[in-house]
C-alpha cells in the first residue's frame, strides 16, 4: 500500500515539476529584453522661448545632457550661438539648430530672414485686405488690383480686377516683429511680402495707383493659375475682358508732286501779205509742233 502511494506520489511530482517549467519558459520568453542605455551627449537648448528676430545672447540658451536622437544641424559650440539672428521660432528647451539661424554677422530683426536675391516689401492693409487676421507669417497669398485702364474713364467696362501676383509667401502680418517695453506685441497695419526685386516694382506700383487686395492660397497649392481678369461690364453679361481704345493716328496727306513746267523754245514762221513774204520769232513751249 506505502508502495502505491509512494509511486502516486512520486509521479505527481514529476507532473508538477514539468507544469512548472513550461510556464516558467512561457513567461520568459514574454517577457522584453532589457534596452540598451543610450549614450548621452551634451546639447545646446534654448533658455526660453525665442521669437523671429531675436538677437541670441549668453542668457536665451543653455547646456544639458540629451539622451536622445541629435538632429541635424544641432550645434554644440556655444561661439556658434552668439550674437545670431532667430529666422524660426525656438521653444523652450529645444535644441538650437543652424537652420534656424541667421548666418553670422546678418544680425536680427526682420532683415536676417530676407533670403538672398529676395526683397520684403511693406504691404499697407486694413482688416479686409489683411483677411480679418487670418493672414500669418509663412502663408502664401496672391495679390489682385483693381482699378481703371490708363487714358480711360471706365465708361465702357467700369472698374477691372486683374491678378497681378501669385504665391507670395507673407513674412510678418498684423503684428510688429518687435516687442514694446512690457513685452506685449504691437500692432500695426502692415503685411510684409517676400518678392523678387521684379515683383517688388510691381507690388509698389499697384499699392499706389490701385486698390490692392490679397487672396489665401492653401500653402501646399503651388501652381500659378492663368487668369484673365475681369470687369464691372463682365458681371452684368458685358464685356468680360478689357477694352482698349482705338489709337488714333493722324491722318497722313501725300506730299504733292513739283509742278514741272516746259521751258519755253523759240520758233521762226513765214507771214504772207499778199506776194510779199516776212519772217516771225516766237517762243513756243517744248514738245509742240513746229
Amino acid at each position: 500500500m506505502n508502495r502505491r502511494l509512494f509511486s502516486v506520489f512520486a509521479f505527481a511530482l514529476l507532473v508538477a515539476g514539468v507544469t512548472s517549467f513550461l510556464v516558467y519558459r512561457l513567461i520568459v520568453s514574454h517577457v522584453p529584453a532589457p534596452t540598451k542605455a543610450m549614450p548621452s551627449n551634451r546639447m545646446l537648448v534654448a533658455g526660453r522661448d525665442l521669437q523671429v528676430g531675436t538677437l541670441i545672447k549668453q542668457a536665451d540658451f543653455r547646456e544639458v545632457a540629451w539622451t536622445g536622437v541629435v538632429p541635424d544641424g544641432a550645434i554644440k559650440d556655444r561661439q556658434a550661438i552668439l550674437d545670431r539672428g532667430v529666422i524660426e521660432t525656438i521653444y523652450s528647451g529645444e535644441p538650437i539648430t543652424d537652420h534656424r539661424l541667421a548666418p553670422k554677422g546678418a544680425g536680427a530683426g526682420l532683415a536676417s530672414t530676407i533670403p538672398v536675391g529676395m526683397r520684403a516689401v511693406a504691404l499697407r492693409v486694413n482688416d479686409v485686405v489683411g483677411l480679418a487676421g487670418f493672414v500669418l507669417p509663412g502663408m502664401r497669398v496672391d495679390v489682385l488690383v483693381d482699378g481703371t485702364l490708363p487714358g480711360m474713364d471706365g465708361s465702357r467696362t467700369g472698374t477691372l480686377c486683374r491678378t497681378v501676383l501669385q504665391n507670395i509667401e507673407v513674412l510678418s502680418a498684423g503684428q510688429r516683429i518687435e516687442k514694446s517695453a512690457d513685452g506685449k506685441p504691437e500692432s500695426a497695419q502692415v503685411v510684409n511680402l517676400l518678392v523678387t526685386p521684379d515683383q517688388a516694382e510691381v507690388l509698389n506700383l499697384a499699392n499706389n495707383e490701385t486698390k490692392v487686395q490679397l487672396v489665401l492660397r492653401n500653402p501646399l497649392d503651388t501652381d500659378v493659375a492663368t487668369t484673365h481678369g475681369s470687369s464691372v461690364a463682365g458681371l452684368f453679361g458685358g464685356a468680360t475682358t478689357p477694352t482698349v481704345a482705338p489709337v488714333i493716328r493722324p491722318r497722313v496727306i501725300p506730299a504733292m508732286a513739283p509742278v514741272v513746267r516746259p521751258t519755253a523754245e523759240e520758233s521762226t514762221i513765214e507771214v504772207f501779205s499778199g506776194v510779199k513774204r516776212s519772217e516771225a520769232r516766237i517762243d513756243s513751249p517744248t514738245g509742240t509742233t513746229k
